[in-house]
């Protein structure tokens, strides 16, 4: 049993025995629900899922075979539901909270192929079903989940499946396919043991080179390190040492920092599908979870991934100090939290099995192990501490505390010294509070430490009672901590405090050695403590304005309360644990305290005191607390005017006021709030009291009638929180002395045992709660108050109403008031304790309806009252509320009353489920201050859960307790079909159905809620409220309050789920919504709208019933009518407002769609709603026009003119049969005189086209300028984004951002493979005429067009090429216009794209398409068209699956290729950047193509072309000839270019003079490298590239702007490029010839380079290229350049920070010696001459570099180095401004730690110091 329910009050948790039986009936019930021969029955097992989901939430105790049946028979629903996506999410969501539960338990197998079958159907078919997106969102999710959870039970084999399933999708790296295909492998991939037979050293080395693939993304990185992460975690026996650099290469570049001034992201991204990202979605940007998962399961003994996982936190640990904050943060921060999560994990993990079985595995960590590990964390942690980011500040304190436990030696002189460190810098308050959360959260540890007989002797940490001393500093300087001006502060040592009191077992002044803290006067403190808290609660200022009225509740809302629940913990830790002599101290103080001061600011705080009191010990406080403000308030209400509406039956009665007016006395406003005040804080301190208020029963009444019959409503309204609290506190279970200590610690007697609930067994319970079980006496007290409060306030009720006992209006109000809030309060305070209504059973038989009458376990406290009392409470409010609704419909105050009144009476245990979901909130915020975590070295006691303090389980149980008592009989009616809710129940529910509509909104609000949480419980009312407020919204007279609250009950989902089963209610809401367009207002217009889009969002389907078409059938006829009403109201000619128009399109189409997935349907409603849109695709109206796309693209769905490329010979006898089913319907409309001469016309006003400066800020969709958001939703419909072309990723900047819509090209291509070549003859003429237009918008859909007719691949298709298509492509790539260029390009892709999902099929016209752009140019036309051919081009090449090119293709790559070489030289910027990129599309097919297929392919098609390239291949010669290039434009002078005059250039742009040429041709190879990088295509160009280092770097300078603008660009990309294997050795050997450049530009270019580079290849370096690098660089130091010099000492600084700390050690120390020899130089002679200005520049900076290396800590050898450095200060510029830049910086790092590092200096040291950093003086 789990330990919450053995905790549970006696009564309740003796009844949760029965939960096993109970369990097992509700298993029988579902397989019975369930019948083999109707599908549909499935539905009628989801009542079942709910029930299900209590017994798992209620943690009860269940059999396992029945928790294995249910599994099984979910996952067998869950198969048979294919397009029932309601029922796969419930099931689904259930079946993975149970795989989850009993993951461990469980033993079944579950298959891989029904989840991805039902994947793939419903979210990668581009024709999905009609559901709306958020249902669909809600099943990918549920799916994935699902087989995340199931994963772990794939039978053997299934990792060898999958794997071969998802590899041919990565084959082609640059087709959304393998974004697609590493999404499914990171989701399907097994680690389990079944399975470990498939992984493998090799399949690891295949799985590294397909991450390398795609350089620059972050989604393909995700999924690989997480694929990865897992098969590190669960294979030891792969070697995973000759990974390694590899690995932790990859893992620090993804961490995207700014390297050396770089930016902090990458530059260029590869471009991932939206659908791809939506679906796969990765939330964090850097895959922070799986990077750490992967290096604290690489770490094993004696191997080298913790010296790599130093090297990479001496990289990143800079980016975690507060001055270096970015976007980078958020990731670092849950690396952190993740590595520390999971070494803990692990050694558990290691802890657990190592107990099990008695033996270590060698693979286990050993301490040496953990203490290196932590060490390297802590360095993280020292600089996140003080973290400006809250999140990671905290992270930061939860991880220290989590540590503490693994090796107090090490983490805790650290927190020591850093608390240390933060009370000296009082100042900065964001540290003090940084300071104090980490010693709360470690307090625990601090204290085991101290007091335990541990293996970590005191003597470790220096010092015997550092920490004993540490905390009672930590408790004295809480004191000060209790600052009103400083909320962060007050919080955290609020938290301080509550986390070291709960480990103390008592508080008492004691000089015993064993007490926590000895000779801690604790008697003092408390009196501080007091002093201290009683002057914060005078300061403290209410937050927000109080609200008027019933509503304004106990709590006046400070810090203290609203910022989380520290305050109250806190206090009744503090009382809790007091002896008995300080606990009497303290409420003597605060008895004092409470008589003496009026606060209304800090009502709920001052109420908190005294109910901690109470809480502690109920008798002393009773008498000094509870007593004296009982007294006073009823002295001060004795002498108060009265109303006499309070319920007292004396002669003052009602007759008082009867027909005369009489003057209204008031209270003082003074008097007022005194009394509210009081009485509100009674009411809080009394909610614990139980049977220790029995003895001041009359005072209560006394104070409850006073209190109602006062003429002040705010008194009225405090009397309203007593008679709540004190009801709530006698018959109610709670647990009492939650506080105390009852269980001691082993290991430290004075320290309390904390309890993990995992450990928890039935054969030793630990001491549980003790409960308030409520006696006699407080039950017949409580009935008693019931009886003056509820029964009489009833009966008083019904008088006014029905004999309507007042003349005065006013009196009458008020009388109401009073009378509604004292039957509100006792409803309120007694809660589920009164019987709930019996429900009715249809049809008589009651035995039937005990088939369940008990789920689970629960309840609130003792019964009172009865079944009949709540029934009669029923009859009286509803009458009530007829006479308030006829004669004060305008009083808000009295409807909201009753409305609440209805909801407590009506909504059976809502108010508990409320009170337990608002305290699951707080949990949110629990804090590490009070969790133990399950691995503790400290005592050497380890649990395999978390402990906590024996109160905080107890708060956890009593909530559980809460919950199980509102959901016990929740679900008992559900389930039976023949149990409808009582009458009762319905009269309210009518009364509320009527308050929905009401004119205010708050009321609207209100009785909304309320009517929902009914018709939840009870979901067959729904269909009566459809009907009722489908009419409001047809009826044209209805009020806009009407509509609108019509509209606010319609839009829940509660509603719309019932219109998928109930075919009437679906056409009444269907027609109130399309016949509502006759509300004049603006406001019930929004809501319409909005209610619209709602059930599109939400739309799962339609009833079933109305499909089975029989014709007597009364809902299938209903529907067919309602289909051709919709259809008539769709027409334009209707004169309906266009929205109107579009809603009845959209109804229309779902209503289409729903039906032609079933079976029963007819044809008929799809071939007319298909000719319907096919019409209004000319339809005037924008918005119906865009719906007509959406429309057909789902409708138009068969294909019987195809051909295959493979076979295209069509059989023409067998046409006649394979027709269309739609073909007829639709060719009568096609073929109508100028159908698609319209058509286009009206298309083409949907293509707005933006000017250049607003097109980016356009948008994907260019319609965005006409539509409004609202409208938006509407039209545009899920199908858009998921079939989503183009199928690469997009990158050319030149194919611009264009206005091409695939979704209109996909139309035209469907309609042709439906209905063949009539559609082509039909649309010839209009198309020609369209694509020879001057106007950009009829290019566009011209555009759209042909690219569906040249994609359809019908029959004839071939022939209309010839005879016409061809013509007009080259009219298109010879028209003078440019600014179409964009819509062009994209159509000639996709007329290209390649067939099928994968883009692997080819399309019948793409040889065709490519020879007719591959004919060459006349010599006479402009540069504009030839740069337009190579963009065609491009783009048609992009679209080529390189693995699986054919001969034909090959071939034209390799004659494209010479071609473009060739004019490499072009004189037009414009044809330079389009050859440039053609080139790097074209070499980077050729390189995956040579790396797929065989090399003899090739060898035919090489050997034409290369004989071209000077003798070597293409790539060779690009290398060599820009090398020579390079140094030539170096060498020719600017006056040289100048002189190039224009006239040496001839028309055709082929330019006589050489000069000019090799820039051109420059200027093209760098356009080629941009793109490689840009696109992600480098990764098979990385040798090409290397070879291109130096004429990017040489030519970042030079006279020629464009030249140089192109080097620097691609310089940019450069730096985040890693190369791999040869190419880093071929790139290393060329940075290092560049160093010694003769042009200093270059050297310092190189210089700039080396940064990044170093960084980025930082592990995959060998030690000799290091050092190479490492004396390249220190040569430059003495570069004769000043700018080349300290850019080197700046690079030298980097490298010393993340490099080879051997290297660096020993250039410190050489770097100290040569400064220390030229300073003796210097001082022995006296000379300035002898040495050049370089000479001493060069060691100067060496030195500076040393000191700028370390930015915050201070290792020994800093002080003397910075003081060296300092003696040059007197040395002329610029080793003067060197020194004084360093010093400076030296300073501001070390600024904020500078009290403690400045000890590190001597006098002498520090002097020198100041000198350099005062201003130099004029004087002498």
């Amino acid at each position: 049993m789990h330990l919450y329910n053995a905790w549970l009050p006696p009564a309740v948790a003796e009844e949760t025995k029965k939960e096993k039986e109970s369990f097992h009936k509700v298993l029988k019930s579902v397989k019975e629900s369930y019948k083999v021969d109707d599908p549909e029955s499935v539905y009628a097992t989801l009542k079942w899922v709910s029930v299900i989901d209590l017994f798992i939430k209620a943690k009860s105790e269940l059999l396992m075979e029945d928790v294995t049946a249910v599994v099984k028979t979910g996952l067998e629903l869950f198969q048979i539901s294919e397009n029932k996506l309601h029922v796969q999410v419930r099931w689904g969501n259930l079946l993975v909270k149970i795989l989850n539960k009993y993951r461990k338990k469980l033993s079944l197998k579950v298959q891989w192929r029904p989840l991805y079958d039902t994947l793939i159907h419903t979210h990668f078919k581009r024709n999905t079903g009609p559901e709306g997106w958020r249902v669909r969102q809600r099943h990918f999710s549920t799916v994935t989940s699902l087989v995340r959870s199931s994963r772990r039970f794939f039978p053997p084999g299934s990792a060898f499946e999958i794997w071969s399933e998802f590899r041919s999708l990565l084959e082609n790296p640059w087709h959304n396919s393998s974004f697609e295909g590493s999404g499914f492998v990171r989701l399907f991939l097994p680690t389990n043991l079944d399975n470990q037979d498939f992984f493998s050293q090799e399949w690891m080395n295949l799985c590294l080179d397909h991450w390398d693939c795609v350089p620059n993304s972050q989604f393909w990185n995700s999924q690989w390190a997480s694929v990865t992460a897992r098969v590190i975690k669960n294979y030891k026996f792969i070697d995973w040492e000759k990974f390694l650099p590899t690995l932790f290469n990859r893992y620090l570049n993804m961490f995207e920092v700014p390297v050396a001034n770089g930016s902090g992201s990458n530059p260029f991204s590869v471009d991932v599908s939206r659908n791809t990202r939506f679906l796969f979605s990765n939330r964090t940007v850097t895959p922070s979870k799986a990077i750490a998962k992967s290096i604290v399961y690489l770490l094993k003994p004696g191997g080298a991934a913790q010296k790599y996982f130093e090297k990479l936190v001496n990289l990143l640990e800079q980016y975690y100090h507060p001055s270096n904050g970015g976007r980078w943060t958020y990731s670092l921060e849950r690396f952190l939290a993740y590595l520390v999560h999971i070494f803990h994990k692990r050694l558990l993990h290691e802890q657990m099995s190592s107990r099990d079985d008695g033996k270590k595995s060698e693979l286990f960590l050993q301490q040496s192990d953990r203490l290196s590990f932590i060490n390297a964390l802590l360095k993280l942690i020292d600089r996140g501490q003080y973290s400006k980011n809250e999140n990671l500040s905290d992270t930061v304190a939860a991880a220290t505390s989590v540590l503490s436990y693994l090796e107090p030696s090490l983490v805790l002189p650290f927190l020591a010294s850093r608390f240390h460190m933060a009370l000296e810098t009082m100042t900065a308050t964001h540290q003090l509070k940084s300071a104090v959360t980490s010693v709360a959260y470690a307090g625990r540890s601090l204290f085991l430490t101290t007091l335990s007989c541990s293996p970590f002797k005191q003597d470790d940490f220096g010092g015997t009672d550092s920490f004993s001393d540490l905390l009672m500093i930590a408790l004295s300087n809480a004191l000060l901590g209790l600052d009103a001006n400083d909320p962060p502060k007050t919080l955290a040592t609020m938290q301080l405090i509550g986390s070291l009191f709960s480990n103390m077992a008592l508080l008492e002044d004691s000089t015993n050695e064993l007490s926590p803290l000895p000779e801690f006067q604790f008697s003092e403190w408390l009196d501080e403590f007091l002093i201290r808290l009683f002057s914060l609660l005078r300061h403290l200022e209410p937050s927000g304005v109080l609200n008027e009225g019933v509503h304004s509740s106990t709590t006046s809302g400070t810090i203290l309360v609203e910022d989380g629940p520290y305050y109250f913990c806190m206090l009744e830790i503090v009382l809790g644990r007091l002896s008995r002599a300080l606990y009497k101290q303290a409420l003597n103080k605060i008895s004092k305290f409470v008589k003496s001061n009026i606060l209304p600011g800090a009502i709920a705080e001052v109420g908190l005191l005294c109910c901690a009191c109470v809480n502690s010990n109920p008798e002393e406080a009773v008498l000094h607390i509870v007593e004296p403000i009982l007294l006073s308030v009823i002295s001060s209400l004795r002498e108060t005017p009265v109303m006499g509406y309070g319920g007292r039956r004396t002669s003052v009665a009602i007759g008082r006021s009867k027909c005369f007016f009489q003057e209204k006395a008031t209270l003082s406003p003074a008097l007022e709030t005194n009394i509210e005040y009081q009485l509100k804080i009674l009411s809080v301190a009394i909610s614990y009291g139980g049977p220790a208020l029995l003895r001041y029963k009359d005072e209560f009444k006394e104070v409850i009638f006073s209190a109602f019959d006062s003429t002040s409503w705010k008194v009225n309204g405090a009397g309203d929180h007593v008679l709540r609290s004190l009801l709530g506190s006698l018959i109610h279970y709670y647990p009492i002395d939650q506080y105390k200590c009852l269980l001691r610690h082993s290991a430290a007697a004075s320290l309390e045992e904390w309890i993990s609930t995992k450990d928890f067994s039935n054969a030793v319970p630990p001491v549980g709660p003790k409960w308030h079980i409520p006696c006699d006496d407080e039950v017949e007290f409580a009935n008693e108050l019931l009886k003056l409060h509820f029964d009489c306030a009833l009966d008083d009720l019904q008088k006014i109403c029905q004999s309507k006992i007042h003349c005065d209006p006013g009196n009458e109000k008020e009388h109401l008031k009073v009378t509604l809030l004292r039957i509100d309060s006792s409803l309120q305070g007694i809660l589920s304790c009164l019987p709930d209504f019996r429900p009715s059973v249809g049809n008589g038989m009651v035995e039937d309806s005990g088939l369940f009458s008990f789920l689970i376990a629960g309840a609130t406290g003792s019964l009172v009252g009865s079944t009949e009392l709540r029934e009669k409470a029923a009859e009286i409010i509803h009458a009530a509320c007829k006479y308030l609704l006829e004669e004060k419909s305008d009083d808000s105050i009295l409807l909201l009353l009753v409305i609440r009144i209805m909801d407590a009476l009506g909504n059976y245990g809502s108010s508990e489920y409320e009170e337990w979901s608002s305290h699951r909130q707080a949990w949110k915020l629990e804090s590490a201050a009070i969790i133990e975590p399950p691995i503790n070295f400290i005592v050497s006691s380890h649990s395999k859960g978390k402990r906590r303090p024996r109160w905080a389980l107890i708060d956890k149980a009593y909530m559980h307790s809460t919950w199980r008592s509102s959901q016990s009989s929740y679900h008992l009616f559900r389930t039976s079909g023949n149990i409808s809710p009582s009458d009762h129940v319905l009269i309210l529910l009518d009364d509320l159905l009527n308050l929905c509509l009401h004119s205010y909104e708050t009321v609207r609000t209100l009785a909304g809620k309320s009517l929902l949480k009914m018709l939840k419980r009870w979901p067959s009312t729904i269909s009566s409220c459809v009907y009722a407020l489908s009419e409001n919204l047809k009826a044209p007279s209805s009020p806009e309050y009407a509509v609108l609250g019509s509209c606010a009950v319609l839009s829940t989902q509660t509603v719309l789920k019932r219109l998928t089963s109930d075919a009437k209610a679906l056409c009444c809401f269907l027609r109130g919504i399309l016949s509502s367009s006759r509300h004049e207002s603006l406001k019930s217009q929004k809501a319409i709208t909005e209610l619209f889009v709602k059930y599109n969002i939400y739309f799962e389907g339609i009833p079933r019933s109305i499909l089975r078409a029989s014709g007597i059938h009364s809902d299938a006829t209903d529907f067919s009518d309602l289909v051709s009403e919709i259809g008539s109201m769709s027409f334009e000619s209707t004169n309906l407002h266009w929205r109107y128009n579009l809603m009845a399109n959209r109804v229309l189409l779902l209503l289409s769609m729903a039906s032609a997935n079933d079976p029963h349907s007819s044809t008929n409603i799809l071939k007319e709603t298909s000719g319907h849109f096919l019409k209004n695709l000319k339809s005037q109206l924008p918005q119906t026009r865009i719906l007509a796309i959406s429309a057909l693209n789902t409708l138009l769905k068969e294909s019987p003119y195809k051909v295959s490329a493979g076979n295209p010979v069509f059989i023409r006898d067998v046409q006649g049969t394979t027709k269309s089913s739609l073909e007829g319907a639709l060719s009568i409309i096609f073929q109508e005189e100028g159908f698609f001469n319209e058509t286009l016309s009206s298309l083409s006003h949907v293509h707005i086209i933006a000017d250049a400066d607003s097109a980016s800020s356009r948008g994907h969709h260019g319609n965005s300028s006409f539509q409004s958001l609202a409208d938006k939703s509407i039209t545009h419909f899920y199908f858009d984004f998921s079939a989503s072309w183009p199928r690469t990723p997009n990158w050319i900047s030149l194919l611009g951002s264009d206005p091409f819509y695939s979704n209109f090209a996909r139309i035209f291509k469907r309609l042709t493979q439906e209905c063949g070549m009539p559609v082509l003859l039909a649309l010839r003429d209009a198309l020609i005429e369209f694509v020879n237009s001057q106007e950009r918008s009829k290019q566009c859909v011209a555009a759209e067009a042909f690219a569906g007719v040249l994609h359809s691949d019908v029959a004839g298709v071939s022939e209309a090429w010839d005879s016409w298509m061809m013509t007009q492509l080259q009219n298109v790539i010879y028209s003078q216009s440019v600014e179409s260029v964009p819509e062009w390009a994209a159509c000639i892709r996709y007329a290209v794209t390649g067939k099928g999902k994968y883009g692997t099929r080819v399309p019948l016209l793409r040889q065709r398409v490519m020879d007719c752009l591959m004919t060459p140019l006349s010599q006479t036309v402009t540069s504009s068209v030839v740069a337009k051919r190579y963009t065609f081009l491009s783009a048609a090449f992009i679209e080529i699956s390189p693995q699986r090119m054919l001969r034909g293709e090959t071939e034209l790559h390799f004659t494209l290729l010479k071609e473009l070489v060739c004019n490499m030289s072009h004189s037009s910027a414009q044809v330079r950047e389009s050859i440039g990129v053609t080139l790097c599309v074209l070499c980077s097919n050729i390189r995956l193509h040579e790396s797929c297929s065989p090399s003899n392919s090739l060898e035919g098609v090489r050997g034409d072309v290369y004989g071209n390239f000077e003798g070597g291949s293409w790539d060779e010669y690009i290398v060599q000839r820009a090398s020579e290039l390079a140094v030539n434009i170096h060498n020719i002078s600017a006056c040289d270019i100048l002189e190039t005059s224009l006239d040496k250039t001839l028309d055709n742009g082929i330019s006589k003079d050489h000069s000019r040429d090799d820039v051109n041709w420059m200027e093209t190879v760098f356009h080629f490298v941009i793109s490689s990088l840009k696109s992600g295509r480098s990764s098979v160009l990385l040798d090409v590239i290397a070879g291109l280092l130096y004429p990017i770097i040489s030519l970042q300078e030079t006279s020629n702007k464009d030249l140089s603008t192109l080097a620097k660009a691609a310089f940019e990309l450069l730096k985040w490029r890693v190369f791999h294997g040869t190419r880093t050795q071929k790139a290393i050997s060329l940075i290092l010839s560049l160093g010694s450049d003769s042009n200093w530009r270059t050297r310092s270019a190189t210089l700039t380079f080396l940064r990044t580079f170093m960084y980025r290849h930082t592990f995959i370096l060998s030690n000799v290229d290091e050092r190479q690098i490492w004396h390249t660089v220190e040569k430059l130091l003495a570069d004769n350049q000043i700018e080349v010099r300290e850019h080197a000492a700046a690079v030298l600084a980097g490298l010393m920070k993340g490099g080879d700390a051997d290297l660096a050690e020993d250039f410190r120390n050489r770097a100290f010696r040569e400064a220390n020899i030229i300073l003796k130089k210097r001082r022995q002679r006296n000379l300035r001459s002898g040495l050049s200005v370089a000479s001493i520049h060069g060691p100067v900076l060496a030195l500076a570099a040393c000191v700028l290396s370390i930015p915050y800590d201070m290792p020994s050898w800093l002080p003397e180095h910075v003081t060296l450095l300092a003696h040059f200060v007197s040395e002329p510029s610029p080793v003067k401004s060197t020194v004084t830049k360093a010093v400076a910086e030296f300073r501001r790092t070390h600024a904020d730690t500078w009290n403690i590092q400045k000890d590190a200096f001597s006098e002498d040291q520090l002097e020198v110091l100041a000198d350099t950093s005062s201003s130099s003086s004029y004087f002498a």
